[in-house]
């Protein structure tokens, strides 16, 4: 991995939002992998080996009139990655009861202490769609549950099912870097029925889960919901992130025809996280 070498697209974004949040899910479809909300815009990253600067060019929201978007890139090698995540990244409070910080930010109060090292992961807790589903965790009893965090990240969201007592978890994403960082941040948080697993939906053959947690994208969701519908067992429940509201009735629909029904939703800043249920 010490060879990997990304691209850094720094974008200059009027008005911010919802034209940032736009930016980040669009750029999220032709191979972005992590992103740095700040006060001019959005700083993404992809690696070079899936990078061509046409792709980006024809992001839709690049053309909209309604939105002024400049944009710069440059290469950036992994280990140059750590200065720019600690300058940027924030510690996180969810609900005054979880915290979601970096390993140099001090000790908190909180009933959870998430400690993550995100580098070019996805998943600190800052964007909406991780906010949502670490609330929706918190709601929930997870005492003895088998869970499966797919397009886990971090492993933020899998580690806070392991501080709620859930009986063992599987971690899956498709991003060997992900895939990595959330071993790392496994043992960091000293989850041991965490197991992480580099790749996608064909790994879930044959498996069973009471709880299953997807933050991925529209598209992604909807060919993989009747998967997800096979492993949950008959009392099992599905939350799902990584749209927006406008997306439900579509995501709904998905879910209807494998015999999932709405139950409940969360937004902030038009994203949302939902909950199905048999």
């Amino acid at each position: 991995m010490a060879d990997l070498v990304y691209i850094e697209y720094n974008f200059k974004v009027t008005p911010l939002q919802p034209a940032s949040d736009i930016l980040i899910a669009q750029l999220g479809e032709v191979g972005f992998d992590s992103f740095v909300e700040n006060e001019e815009g959005v700083q993404a990253y992809i690696l070079k080996d899936l990078w061509t600067e046409e792709n980006v060019k024809n992001v839709q929201i690049l053309s909209n009139e309604n939105f002024d978007i400049s944009f710069n890139f440059k290469e950036i090698e992994q280990q140059n990655w750590n200065a720019e995540w600690e300058k940027n990244f924030e510690k996180i409070v969810v609900d005054d009861v979880c915290t979601v910080r970096a390993p140099f930010h001090e000790k908190p109060n909180t009933k959870f202490d998430i400690v993550i090292e995100p580098k070019m992961s996805f998943g600190t807790g800052h964007h909406e769609t991780t906010h949502m589903m670490l609330q929706h965790i918190l709601e929930h009893d997870f005492t003895g549950k088998s869970v499966l965090d797919m397009g886990s990240g971090t492993g933020v969201l899998a580690i806070l099912a392991a501080m709620k007592n859930a009986g063992s978890i599987d971690a899956i994403d498709i991003d060997n870097w992900c895939y990595l960082n959330a071993l790392e941040n496994k043992e960091r948080n000293n989850c041991s029925q965490i197991n992480v697993f580099e790749g996608d939906v064909s790994l879930l053959k044959d498996q069973k889960y009471n709880i299953i947690i997807a933050n991925i994208n529209r598209n992604i969701l909807l060919a993989d919901i009747p998967e997800y519908a096979k492993c949950l067992t008959k009392d099992g429940i599905l939350f799902l992130s990584g749209f927006y509201k406008e997306d439900i009735p579509v995501i709904t629909e998905k879910c209807n025809e494998v015999g999932l029904k709405f139950e409940k939703n969360l937004e902030k800043n038009n994203w949302v996280a939902v909950k199905y249920v048999f």
